[in-house]
């Protein structure tokens, strides 16, 4: 049966989705949005209700994550259920799961188990700490990676302890990690004919995108310190007041710093030998910062965001998200998006950051409710209308 597309990037593929919470969703959302025709099995148990960790189908976050997919209802722990995912799987091109590393032995459809069946199946695997080692049993958990992964720890204002990040930037960053590996696997499968597993995890994607900060260390032995809203290495950058409210103001290079101190009014400080150089800015940040709140504060945030991006120096207001998307730019990309459904709902979300001049991507369908394509996906698979029955009606499904 011919159901809504996002794109036709990737419309030859099908996924087959056992993730749950937040990193596993944030992955196969990417191939959704895509165009990939996505089945997310929804974990038939007494105690499912329809709901999942992570908050209600029905709320904001749930519906954010699993748009553009269909769902169907599948008992994995009787033998049965599993003889139905071993069809599914024959079908596949993609398999993604979250589950802690031996869950998916125990319950038998672990990489090895379904290479066996589809040897050009791509399987992607996101866990808390890795597949193997002394923590891979280790329930993960966002704030849990952002500490041990280093990024706590240069967070927040010196002097204050450590501090998590406003969003699970570690869910989200594994998610898009698998999902770039999920798609540079199926490019090698093109020369190969062969899929493989795709690993990664909270904490290594928490490493990575610690990024230049991590490289300090590992080329200079230089462990990076709380900052605060100030640049590690740019200064000055960082958080000023102005009359209504505050500003970023950002400077890279001297050529940048002197454009800022004209145009801020303070064209002595240029040549000020405690500022006259990148490293007596960096020395002397707290008293150039003051000098220049004294100066920021005596003009609104709408007319420094005027007067300084017409002399070259980069600079925005700091919204909170309701005025970020009023922001007349934010409004003119088109990110968010409102999402078509049959109930007239008021659905609209977050689309797609990157776009396609051929394929673009787009709000197809909304997200499914608890298994509610299972007959319609499963006669697609080639199951028969008495081999659906059955399986409802001895609870498979």
């Amino acid at each position: 049966m011919p159901f809504p597309r996002a794109s036709q990037a990737l419309s030859r593929f099908t996924v087959l989705d056992l993730t749950r919470v937040r990193s596993g969703p944030t992955c196969v959302r990417q191939l959704a949005d895509w165009g990939a025709n996505v089945v997310k099995i929804d974990a038939l148990m007494a105690d499912a209700g329809g709901e999942q960790p992570g908050g209600p189908r029905s709320g904001s976050d749930f519906q954010n994550l699993h748009r553009n997919k269909r769902a169907m209802t599948l008992n994995l722990k009787d033998p049965r259920g599993l003889e139905v995912f071993t069809r599914l799987v024959v079908k596949a091109d993609v398999i993604v799961e979250n589950f802690r590393p031996d869950v998916k032995t125990k319950l038998g459809i672990d990489y090895e188990s379904v290479r066996k069946i589809n040897p050009r199946i791509v399987y992607g695997s996101i866990s808390g700490f890795g597949q193997d080692g002394p923590y891979h049993k280790r329930p993960g958990f966002d704030q849990i990676a952002q500490g041990m992964g280093g990024l706590m720890s240069i967070t927040g204002a010196p002097g204050e302890g450590p501090m998590r990040v406003g969003i699970p930037v570690a869910d989200l960053t594994a998610g898009l990690f698998c999902a770039i590996g999920i798609l540079t696997a199926l490019l090698e499968r093109d020369v190969s004919g062969e899929g493989q597993w795709v690993q990664t995890s909270l904490l290594q994607a928490q490493i990575f995108m610690l990024d230049f900060q991590a490289a300090r260390w590992l080329m200079e032995k230089d462990v990076a310190k709380q900052a605060g809203n100030n640049h590690p290495t740019s200064i000055p950058t960082g958080v000023f007041r102005t009359s209504d409210g505050y500003i970023n103001i950002a400077t890279t290079g001297g050529r940048i710093w002197e454009r800022c101190a004209q145009a801020i009014g303070a064209p002595e400080l240029v040549t000020h030998p405690d500022y006259a150089t990148a490293p007596a800015r960096s020395k002397n940040r707290d008293a150039l910062n003051a000098k220049l709140n004294v100066l920021t504060e005596k003009k609104s945030t709408d007319t420094w965001v005027r007067e300084l991006n017409a002399a070259g120096v980069p600079c925005g207001p700091i919204y909170s998200i309701d005025q970020m998307f009023e922001d007349d730019q934010v409004r003119h990309l088109g990110i968010a998006q409102d999402v078509p459904n049959a109930e007239n709902r008021h659905i609209r979300l977050v689309g797609q950051p990157v776009a396609l001049s051929r394929t673009p991507s787009k709000m197809a369908a909304r997200p499914p409710e608890f298994g509610e394509q299972t007959d319609e996906v499963l006669a697609e698979f080639g199951f028969s209308a008495n081999e659906i029955e059955g399986l409802r009606q001895a609870k498979v499904v």
